[in-house]
């Protein structure tokens, strides 16, 4: 019987905001971030503010040298976070009807760059490096193994959509009756090479990450994991929030620069709005891809201005930095928040004020901000690399 609703269980999450999901809610709403900090760990002769994990990671020497890295230690503490309620959920399961989905763009990187530069130095590579731990479907490989299970397991590489796109991934193996039990969500490291190249295309921001102002110049970048638990059955002892909808395209526009005129993320949300089943005008809150850089921002605030004119809406990248390929699961998490909220607060939108008059004009939120009733669905873009768009729309169910 294919399930007719994909429930999203309470996530575990580790990014700047915090390390568990209260203290990154009263981070969140109140537009405080103790992860933001401006350093040059990543970029020597040049400080820039990052989005860092603070809390301290599992030690990870119990894998396969081919699976010890940062991004598969920071998934390792998202599960730890949600471990009691996929043991309960998990019981009884047939390990082959267990699936894991993962996003991610960096997997073992940061291990890689720190290796190099040994080699560099003494001659040879350290002991503890293996070129595996690069493969992108480590941090997938690794949990599938650490919890024994055998269903599909794979990870997800598009860019800034990777994670957004697990999580429809892990939804759509529980509609197939492929598996009866999915954790799907991202993970993402900082690293040299990413802070570089982002450099390279003039997209990092100098002072601080301004979307949707005149005076913004573009991303601060972080690092994050977030991990979800999708069932078919509604959890418990949580609220009933399902992934109510989600849409994809790929315009192929250019290798870096979306389409101007907006179509393919256009289709993406109006196809996750048709998935759900819902009009735009039932939509409650907007967490937008809003990166703060000139084409980005130009792009979505057409497509934004056009189906939601009235919605309020944030970016929380200055919160969190952009967390490339956790970036789509991690907003997916800030929605659940801002569903599950009793107060009904609204992530707040953090920039100058000063909004850019070549844009239109989109309902932004501010810090204090709550919701005129209580919000029934969210929506989350995330705009990659190469034209990926992902739309997922979160709804929750009155008990």
């Amino acid at each position: 019987m294919t399930p007719e609703n994909i429930y999203l269980h309470p996530p575990g999450v580790l990014c700047a905001l915090g390390d568990d999901l209260p203290g990154i809610g009263a981070a969140l709403f109140s537009g405080k971030s103790p992860g933001m900090q401006t350093t040059e760990d990543f970029s020597p002769g040049r400080a820039l503010r990052l989005g860092r994990v603070k809390a301290e990671l599992p030690d990870t020497r119990f894998l396969p040298k081919t699976e010890r890295s940062r991004n598969n230690a920071l998934l390792l503490a998202a599960f730890s976070r949600i471990e009691a309620g996929y043991r309960r959920a998990a019981t009884g399961l047939p390990p082959t009807r267990i699936a894991v989905v993962i996003g991610a763009s960096t997997s073992g990187m940061f291990e890689a760059e720190s290796a190099a530069r040994a080699l560099e130095k003494e001659g040879g590579w350290p002991e503890c490096f293996h070129y595996a731990q690069q493969e992108l479907g480590s941090p997938a490989k690794m949990l599938a193994g650490y919890l024994g299970v055998s269903g599909p397991a794979y990870a997800v590489s598009t860019a800034c959509t990777s994670s957004a796109k697990a999580l429809a991934s892990g939804a759509r193996l529980l509609r197939a009756g492929l598996a009866d039990l999915a954790l799907a969500g991202g993970v993402d490291t900082l690293t040299r090479f990413t802070i570089a190249g982002f450099s390279s295309l003039e997209a990092v921001a100098s002072g601080g990450c301004l979307p949707f102002s005149q005076n913004r110049e573009g991303i601060h970048i972080g690092e994050a994991a977030a991990l979800f638990l999708l069932t078919s059955a509604a959890p418990d002892d949580a609220p009933s929030i399902a992934l109510a909808g989600w849409g994809e395209s790929s315009d192929g526009h250019h290798i870096s620069a979306p389409d101007p005129t907006g179509a393919g993320a256009r289709r993406a949300i109006t196809a996750a709005l048709a998935a759900a089943r819902i009009h735009a005008e039932d939509v409650d809150y907007v967490n937008l891809h809003g990166t703060a850089t000139r084409q980005n921002d130009a792009m979505e605030g057409l497509v934004m201005a056009e189906l939601f004119p009235h919605t309020p809406m944030s970016s929380t990248k200055p919160l969190t930095g952009h967390t490339l390929g956790a970036a789509g699961a991690l907003e997916a998490a800030i929605c659940w928040l801002t569903l599950a909220d009793a107060e009904q607060r609204l992530p707040p939108h953090i920039w100058d004020h000063q909004p850019d008059p070549a844009l239109p004009p989109l309902n932004l939120t501010s810090i204090g901000s709550r919701a005129p009733r209580p919000p029934r669905y969210a929506l989350s873009t995330s705009f990659a690399f190469g034209g990926s768009n992902a739309a997922l729309i979160l709804g929750r169910e009155a008990r």
